[in-house]
């Protein structure tokens, strides 16, 4: 039980207690007026819930999925908007504003009807034309999502809309599963971010910039009804959120593996898994060149796919796990781990030897000082990791300590994102990742035409296209995941320790929270990239013992 509960029962105690020496009737009044009160508040108290995030969590352009809200790097339902589809536990497509969904054999018309009992908070309805302008809204002006596979969303009559795509796109119900409908008739791209209107499970009732939001239980939700009447997210630093934690303050914290090792009085250290994933490019062409805007291309050292192989067998991601990680986390072997389109060939095992065995087969001969070297030429490789992130640095510094022992010199260095982007293309990187669709396969390795590369890392695979190009193209979803896998090894090529390579995958991160004892959180599916809003997908759901 919650200890709030618990003093609001005591206090009512008290109240009583005070009484006595009122006249019975009186008495007798005040009893009832003060249980009535003691219990109200009990129940409030058993309906909602208050919720840590780490301040990244708060979207900068307010609730509005125009502008990211649900999507994009911390991908998550929308909660205040309802969508056309959702993802199951299972990461397998279910239903929520749609009742059927459908595609053309050519794969560039998708038909969704939606059901007829759905109301926007302000009372009127949600139609088909709704879906459409949202969807025409966001392809116009989301600086997040990529919608340039819609050519336009066009609503045949109040309950169906079809989408006109410039190009196949299989993944399609994906991207319905984080796009909530906003109304047409009360839509102001300056204002509805702080204030939106929408149909999902919950009304926001209050923004506090840079401190709280409150959710409120949509009472004509079309769905069932929420367990949790009430959600308070504070946006607050780790630090902060493990005081409020201690003081009793929040019923769910986020916390990090640097605090896995302590005790919270009243609270358990619940573990989430994740395909939140953190792993290193690794340029796979030599360095010499310059993209159009300047910017160096290329590593001679990272180049050669020997080494690249040696770095993704040479790296004990289990020693990682346990020493960075406090054990809360699980080996990291693509950008897609555990989802339908996950490609086994791509675990390997730890092997030292087999790493400088491949490295003496590169040419890297190890010298007497204990650093390899080629044609005079020492092995030196400069990793980067992002500022302020205390995980990342002790990641980077870890993988910096074990490729030492493989007999190469490295340099750590923490840049910021405004440099980074830039400087990933001549050097490794150590990013997160991970997102319930195969398009982050897709973002990751397929050739941009105009650049003759891939987008984060120099590389380009013409076999790995085909394979991606194909399953964007191909009719049916699930038939779909077999050549994502494809992409990944074939049995010739791919991205895989066998492939190119061009990519150490190092370990997911699972996301930690302090969850206050007598709180049931219902089951998660896995989490994607982002500590925060994933956890409260199924608030609704959650209740109190």
């Amino acid at each position: 039980m919650k200890k709030k509960l618990l003093s609001l029962l005591l206090s009512g105690v008290l109240i009583l207690g005070g009484c006595t020496g009122c006249g019975s009737s009186n008495q007798e009044s005040v009893f009832s007026s003060a249980s009535s009160a003691v219990q109200e508040q009990a129940e409030e108290e058993l309906s909602s819930v208050v919720v840590a995030m780490g301040p990244t969590s708060e979207p900068e352009a307010g609730f509005d999925p125009a502008f990211g809200w649900g999507a994009g790097e911390h991908v998550h339902e929308p909660l205040i908007q309802s969508t056309l589809t959702v993802t199951n536990t299972d990461l397998t497509i279910g239903y929520d504003l749609a009742t059927d969904v459908s595609v053309s054999e050519d794969g560039l018309t998708w038909t969704v009807t939606i059901r007829d009992d759905v109301f926007f908070t302000d009372g009127e309805p949600l139609t088909a034309q709704d879906v459409a302008f949202t969807y025409n809204t966001v392809k116009e002006t989301s600086s997040v999502n990529d919608f340039t596979m819609l050519d336009h969303a066009q609503a045949l009559d109040e309950t169906t809309v079809v989408f006109h795509m410039t190009r196949a796109f299989s993944i399609w119900p994906y991207t319905m599963a984080v796009v909530g409908i906003v109304p047409e008739h009360a839509y102001d791209p300056a204002a509805y971010g702080s204030n939106p209107i929408g149909s999902g499970r919950y009304i926001l009732k209050q923004w506090d910039r840079g401190q709280q939001v409150i959710l409120e239980a949509n009472p004509d939700y079309y769905g069932e009804a929420p367990n949790i009447q009430r959600v308070t997210v504070l946006f607050m630093e780790e630090d902060a959120a493990f005081l409020a934690a201690q003081a009793g303050q929040v019923d769910v914290a986020y916390t990090s593996a640097t605090y896995s090792d302590q005790q919270v009085e009243g609270y358990s250290l619940a573990a989430y898994a994740s395909v939140d994933n953190r792993g290193f490019n690794l340029p796979a062409v030599p360095a010499g060149e310059t993209n159009e805007n300047g910017v160096a291309v290329g590593n001679d050292f990272t180049s050669d796919v020997l080494v690249r192989r040696a770095l993704n067998i040479g790296v004990n991601r289990q020693e990682m796990i346990d020493n960075v990680l406090n054990g809360y986390g699980s080996p990291a072997y693509s950008v897609c781990d555990q989802m339908p389109w996950y490609n086994s060939a791509s675990e390997v095992e730890y092997d030292p030897e087999g790493a400088a065995a491949l490295l003496d087969q590169a040419g890297w001969v190890l010298g007497s000082d204990g650093v390899r070297e080629k044609d005079g030429v020492k092995a030196e490789l400069t990793l980067l990791y992002s500022n302020g992130d205390s995980v990342r640095q002790a990641l980077t510094a870890d993988f910096a300590s074990q490729m030492e022992e493989l007999g190469i010199s490295c340099t750590i260095e923490g840049v910021g994102w405004d440099t980074a982007y830039d400087r990933a293309l001549s050097t490794p990187l150590l990013w997160g990742w991970g997102a319930h669709s195969p398009m982050e396969l897709y973002n990751i390795y397929h050739t941009i035409s105009s650049t003759g590369s891939a987008q984060y890392s120099p590389y380009a695979n013409e076999t790995v296209d085909s394979y991606m190009d194909q399953a964007l193209a191909c009719s049916d979803l699930e038939e779909s995941y077999r050549l994502w896998q494809q992409a990944q090894w074939d049995g010739e090529t791919g991205v895989t320790q066998e492939g190119d390579i061009p990519w150490v995958w190092l370990v997911n991160i699972d996301h930690l929270y302090w969850v206050r004892d007598g709180l049931q959180v219902a089951e998660q599916k896995i989490h994607s990239h982002g500590h925060g809003w994933s956890i409260v997908n199924n608030v609704d759901q959650w209740s109190w013992a």
